[in-house]
């Protein structure tokens, strides 16, 4: 048995939006949550009965005001984790095409970013080994 048996896994989806000039958007987490502060790929929890494009399609129109169409969504990588008291399981999705303004609905900072420039930013454990899938994919 690994030292992991027993933690709780959590399955977050999310997803490297990118635009005309393939840069990648990432979202501040806001104070009061876990990690506040830290920057990350926008999307959020997949919930029961949920399948991950459709948790990233409900996310970013919660918070950031867009509408995804399902098959511009593609697989990218994937992140697993284990955090103190759970395991996460990410699959990060890219996508460049999206309706609507991009909106910072729940006060979060934003901000495009070029692929190799996202070593500059502090990010969560999870997220910083899919740095280099974004910089060969773009």
């Amino acid at each position: 048995m690994s030292d992991h048996a027993g933690k709780p896994l959590l399955l977050v989806a999310a997803c490297a939006m990118i635009d005309a000039d393939n840069r990648v958007l990432i979202a501040q987490r806001p104070s009061g949550k876990s990690m506040a502060g830290l920057w990350e790929f926008p999307g959020g929890k997949v919930e029961l009965g949920e399948i991950p494009e459709a948790a990233i399609i409900r996310e970013l129109h919660e918070e950031l005001g867009v509408e995804i169409p399902k098959p511009c969504l593609a697989p990218l990588s994937f992140a697993s984790h284990a955090y103190d008291d759970f395991h996460l399981l990410m699959p990060l999705f890219i996508t460049r095409k999206w309706q609507g303004e991009i909106v910072a609905r729940e006060g979060q900072a934003l901000k495009w970013v070029r692929a190799p420039e996202l070593r500059n930013y502090d990010m969560p454990p999870a997220d910083i080994p899919l740095i280099p899938y974004l910089m060969d994919a773009l």
